[in-house]
C-alpha cells in the first residue's frame, strides 16, 4: 500500500511529504486548493501520461516519489518478471517531469521505463474518479468482477488449464498444417523422383556394367573379327604355338651343353604356357560373344532411360540412387507428420468437447452467482440511497476464450419499470462513483489491488446519502487502503487519517501545502466544510460532536 508520497515543484505544490494511513484517508480543502494535483502526482508515478505543464513555473523539473510497502503477491510477481529487486517488502517509484518535455522513471532509484512503472502501478492502486470509473464503463472487466465476487476460482482455473491445453494443441496443429501446405510442392517432387528411379529398379554399379556391355554389343563384329584373327595366328602351324614349342626344345637341348641357356629355356617355357592360356581364353571369349540384336536393343533402351534420369536430376547414377533413398526417408517423415496431424486432430476434437462441457458448467455457476451478486449490490445501492437503481447481469454467449464461453455486461435500470441498459449510457458521474463504491463493498475483501482512490465520489450527493458513503468508505477501508478526495463533512468525519490541502501566498507566489490534521485541526476543518470560513462556536461544537460520534462507530 501507499506509505508516503513526496512531491516537489508539481504545479502549485513546491514541496510536500505526505504520509498515509493503512485505512481510510481523506483530503479536504477549498475548491482550487490543489486536490486534483495530488491525483496527477499519483498518476505520474503509476506510469500514466504527463505533460510539461505540470512543472512549477520557473523550475526545470517536477519530482514525484511514492513509497509502497506490504507488497501484494501480484506486485512481487511483476517485479520478479521485470528483474527488479526489492528489500523489506517495499519499493519506491519516482517520476521526474522535465520542463522542456519528456520524463524520467525510476524504480528503487534505478532508471526504468515508463511502461515498467505502468505495469507495476496497475497492481498497486486503482483510481476511481467522477470521469474515470473505467471498470464500470468497460464491459470486458465485468466478468472478472463477477468471478471475484464468487471467490471460488477453482472452476475457472480448471477450465483455463484445459483451455490452455486446447490452445497448445491448436497451435501445434496449425504449425503442422502450415508446414504441410508449404511442403506439398516438395513432396510432389520427391514422389516423382521415387516413382522414376524406383520404376527402373536401378542397382549400384549397373550403369558402368551396362555401358560396358553396350560398347561390346555396339562394336561386336569388330571385336569378334579381332579375336578370330588373333586366334588364327596363334594356332597357325608356321607362326603359332608349334613354333614356340620348337624354340623351347632347342633351348633346352643347348642348355645341356651350355648351362647359361637354361634361364632362357625356362622363360620360353613360360611364354609358351602363357600363350596357350591366352589362346584358350580367347577361344572361350569368342564362343561366348553374344551379338544378339534383341539384346542390343534392350541394353540401349535401358541405357537411354538411365541417361534421361541422370539429365533430369542432374547427377550420375550413384547420386541418383542416393537421392532415391533420401527421398524415400523424407517422404516417410512427411507421412509421420500426417499421422501426427490425424492424431492431434482426434485429440483436439476430444479435448474441445471436454473444454466445452467445463465452459457450460462455468456458465451455469456464473448464472447462479449473478443472482447473488445482483442482490448484494442492490442492497449496497439501497444503503447508499439509490434504491431505485436496479442492477442486472447480461450474459452474451460467444466462442470459447480464456474466460469462458460468454461475456458479461452490467446493466442498470435507473427507475422502476424501465428496462435495464448499459451503465455507460445512463449513469451520471455521481451514480458511477456510488455504484463503484457498492461494487467495492461487495468484492473489496477479494480485490487484489491494495489501494483504492476515490476522487470526488461525493459529487451530486448530500445529507443522508453522503453519510452512508462515508460509512461505506470506512467499511472498505477496513479491508483495503482507501484515499478519498471530498467536499463533504459526512465523509471527512469517517476518516482515520485526515489531510488538509491549503493554498497560500509565500513571497508573492502561490503555494499549496498538505498538512496532517490532529483532532483539533479536524474539528476546525469539518466546521469549515459545514459552515464556511470563520465557523461559529456552535458550528465547532457540532463538528466536534460529529467527529466523536464517527470515531466511535466500528
Amino acid at each position: 500500500m501507499l506509505k508516503e508520497l513526496y512531491i516537489e515543484n508539481l504545479a502549485v505544490i513546491a514541496r510536500a511529504a505526505i504520509p498515509f494511513d493503512t485505512k481510510l484517508n481523506v483530503f479536504t480543502g477549498e475548491t482550487g486548493a490543489g486536490k486534483s494535483i495530488l491525483i496527477h502526482g499519483i498518476n505520474a508515478v503509476l506510469g500514466q501520461r504527463v505533460t510539461k505543464d505540470l512543472v512549477r513555473t520557473g523550475c526545470d523539473r517536477a519530482v514525484i516519489t511514492a513509497l509502497f510497502t506490504d507488497l501484494s503477491d501480484a506486485t512481487r510477481q511483476v517485479l520478479d518478471d521485470l528483474g527488479i529487486s526489492y528489500e523489506e517488502d517495499g519499493i519506491t517509484l519516482t517520476r521526474e517531469i522535465l520542463a522542456d518535455g519528456g520524463s524520467v522513471a525510476r524504480i528503487n532509484q534505478r532508471t526504468a521505463t515508463v511502461s515498467a512503472l505502468r505495469e507495476i502501478g496497475s497492481t498497486l492502486i486503482t483510481i476511481h474518479g467522477q470521469h474515470d470509473n473505467q471498470i464500470l464503463l468497460e464491459p470486458e472487466r465485468h466478468l472478472h468482477i463477477l468471478d471475484a465476487f464468487g471467490g471460488d476460482t477453482s472452476r475457472l482455473a480448471d477450465y483455463q488449464d484445459s483451455f490452455r491445453e486446447l490452445q497448445s494443441l491448436a497451435r501445434r496443429l496449425g504449425t503442422l498444417r502450415k508446414a504441410e501446405q508449404n511442403q506439398e510442392q516438395r513432396m510432389q517432387y520427391l514422389r516423382t523422383l521415387v516413382r522414376d528411379v524406383g520404376a527402373l529398379e536401378l542397382a549400384s554399379g549397373e550403369d558402368a556394367e551396362l555401358e560396358a556391355e553396350y560398347q561390346v554389343l555396339l562394336h561386336g563384329k569388330q571385336i569378334a573379327q579381332s579375336m578370330q584373327n588373333a586366334l588364327a595366328l596363334l594356332n597357325e602351324p608356321e607362326a603359332g604355338l608349334e613354333q614356340l614349342q620348337t624354340a623351347e626344345e632347342q633351348l633346352q637341348d643347348g642348355a645341356v651343353l651350355y648351362p647359361a641357356m637354361g634361364t632362357l629355356a625356362e622363360r620360353m617355357t613360360a611364354v609358351r604356357i602363357e600363350t596357350e592360356d591366352i589362346a584358350s581364353e580367347l577361344s572361350d571369349l569368342l564362343d561366348g560373344l553374344d551379338l544378339d540384336g534383341a539384346r542390343f536393343a534392350q541394353v540401349s533402351a535401358r541405357r537411354d532411360a538411365i541417361a534421361a534420369l541422370k539429365r533430369r536430376y542432374q547427377c550420375d547414377a550413384e547420386e541418383l540412387l542416393q537421392k532415391y533413398e533420401a527421398a524415400v526417408q523424407e517422404l516417410q517423415s512427411y507421412s509421420s507428420a500426417a499421422e501426427e496431424i490425424r492424431g492431434l486432430t482426434e485429440q483436439k476434437s476430444a479435448l474441445l468437447q471436454v473444454v466445452t462441457e467445463k465452459a457450460k458448467a462455468l456458465s451455469n455457476y456464473r448464472a447462479t452467482l449473478a443472482k447473488q451478486f445482483v442482490q448484494r449490490v442492490g442492497q449496497e445501492l439501497a444503503f447508499l440511497d439509490m434504491p431505485q437503481v436496479q442492477l442486472a447481469v447480461q450474459f452474451t454467449p460467444g466462442k470459447l476464450t480464456m474466460h469462458g464461453m460468454e461475456t458479461a455486461e452490467f446493466l442498470i435500470s435507473a427507475n422502476a419499470g424501465e428496462p435495464p441498459k448499459p451503465i455507460a449510457k445512463i449513469a451520471s458521474g455521481g451514480e458511477l462513483s456510488r455504484m463503484m463504491l457498492a461494487l467495492k463493498a461487495v468484492v473489496g475483501d477479494r480485490d487484489e489491488i491494495p489501494t483504492m482512490i476515490f476522487d470526488e465520489i461525493d459529487t451530486g450527493v448530500s445529507g443522508r446519502a453522503a453519510q452512508k458513503i462515508g460509512i461505506k468508505l470506512r467499511q472498505i477501508g477496513s479491508m483495503r487502503q482507501v484515499l478519498c478526495v471530498t467536499h463533504l463533512s459526512q465523509i471527512a468525519v469517517m476518516a482515520e487519517h485526515h489531510l488538509l490541502i491549503e493554498k497560500r501566498t509565500v513571497q508573492n507566489r502561490t503555494e499549496t501545502s498538505v498538512t496532517v490534521l490532529d483532532f483539533a485541526g479536524r474539528v476546525r476543518e469539518i466546521a469549515r466544510i459545514m459552515g464556511g470560513e470563520n465557523p461559529s462556536r456552535l458550528m465547532l461544537e457540532t463538528a466536534e460532536a460529529e467527529l466523536r460520534s464517527a470515531m466511535q462507530k466500528p
